[in-house]
């Protein structure tokens, strides 16, 4: 079965996603790609595309709801990875479930009878 992570990808495109600058990638450490973010402060980066109007990652590739990918998942920033931590087995939380319903979808359910 599908990961319910890798058909939504509605949290990439509801929230702003600021982390420390000590994730960006530099000479031979492994990172975020610092051409797919913007500074915020001198300590906080932000990936690129996250804070506009209709907010989507500029890392995001597919179709919302229906097949995504990240693009950098392997170095993608501490909020990405922490972020709904359970989605992954169908268990969704309120910050997955509003960006569900931000884009139309309905949040996580977990079915009992699992």
């Amino acid at each position: 079965m599908l990961d319910p992570c890798q058909r939504c990808g509605a949290c990439c495109a509801a929230f702003r996603v600021d982390f420390h600058v000590s994730e960006l990638a530099s000479g031979e450490v492994d990172g975020v790609p610092p051409a797919l973010t913007v500074p915020v402060t001198t300590t906080l980066a932000r990936m690129r595309g996250t804070d506009d109007a209709q907010p989507r990652c500029c890392a995001l590739a597919g179709e919302i709801g229906l097949s995504v990918g990240c693009t950098i998942y392997t170095s993608r920033p501490s909020p990405c990875r922490e972020f709904a931590p359970y989605a992954a087995l169908g268990i969704g939380e309120p910050a997955c479930d509003r960006a569900r319903r931000r884009h139309g979808l309905q949040p996580l359910r977990v079915d009992a009878r699992q």
